[in-house]
């Protein structure tokens, strides 16, 4: 099924791949520490999982879409509606009352409308992305279709590392990109975290998967922890001397059989 909610930096795209490494694993569970859009969990459709968001309106909108969203509000895509429901969300934040259907059914719809679809707060803790100037918007005002699937997956909020794992799952991490924007919410998420997630990936038993941008010392860092390195060309482009290059993303796989990752590299054709 197609992602729940607009997300930037969603990995559907990279199904095709991740289905190959997923497929001899199919009875296992799968474990996200940063579920984001949920487009790799919706198109693997695990038996189990255990979906992971250091965001918490995120985790919310997806806890109110497994007990059966629905939406409220008339929708507008204008920018008068949309710092009108921009302001009644912070609102909510600040009088701590965002754990409900009314915050998740506002963060849906500020997602869907603002910028990108991007997904950013201040150091207040406040949303703070501007009106996207979208010609035209589809809103969803019930998420039926998506509750039968995520009642037999957990829903966590929190850091990857309070995540109570048994050691066999399998692992699979897009964090934040190491990139210079890190405002994914308001501490951000730093290169001391980066090496946090990667000694902590490193260390589990089970098969694990690892995206990030591929940077040197991303590179570098993953290679160190005796990770399996692939690179891939992702759909969105970068500027490289006035031109628009493919940006270059990194696979880091561990925990495979000898025989499975020798043959890897023809199974996702890279």
């Amino acid at each position: 099924m197609k992602p729940i909610i607009k997300w930037a930096g969603g990995k559907r795209w990279l199904l095709p791949i991740l289905e190959k490494i997923f497929e001899p694993h199919q009875g296992i569970k799968l474990v996200e520490p940063f579920i984001g859009g949920m487009a790799v969990a919706l198109g693997l459709n695990p038996e189990s999982a255990l979906l992971n968001d250091v965001n918490v309106h995120l985790i919310n909108f997806y806890k109110q879409v497994k007990k059966g969203l629905k939406i409220p509000y008339q929708f507008k895509n204008n920018a008068d509606f949309y710092y009108e429901m921009r302001d009644k969300f912070n609102t909510l934040i600040s009088n701590n009352k965002y754990r409900n259907a009314e915050a998740a059914s506002i963060f849906y719809f500020l997602i869907r409308t603002g910028y990108n679809g991007l997904c950013r707060f201040n150091s207040q803790g406040e949303f703070n992305v501007p009106f996207g100037q979208h010609r035209s918007i589809k809103y969803k005002t019930d998420f039926f279709e998506y509750k039968e699937i995520l009642k037999n997956w957990n829903l966590m909020q929190g850091d990857f590392q309070n995540l109570e794992l048994q050691g066999n799952e399998f692992l699979y991490a897009d964090p934040p990109y190491d990139v210079e924007f890190t405002e994914y919410y308001a501490k951000g998420f730093t290169w001391d975290d980066q090496l946090r997630l990667a000694k902590w990936l490193s260390e589990h038993k089970g098969p694990v998967v690892a995206s990030n941008q591929a940077t040197k010392r991303i590179l570098e860092l993953y290679q160190d922890l005796k990770f399996k390195i692939f690179i891939v060309s992702a759909p969105r482009k970068i500027a490289c001397n006035g031109d628009r290059q493919p940006a270059l993303e990194m696979l880091a796989l561990k925990g495979f059989k000898t025989n499975f990752m020798k043959d890897i590299r023809d199974k996702i054709k890279l």
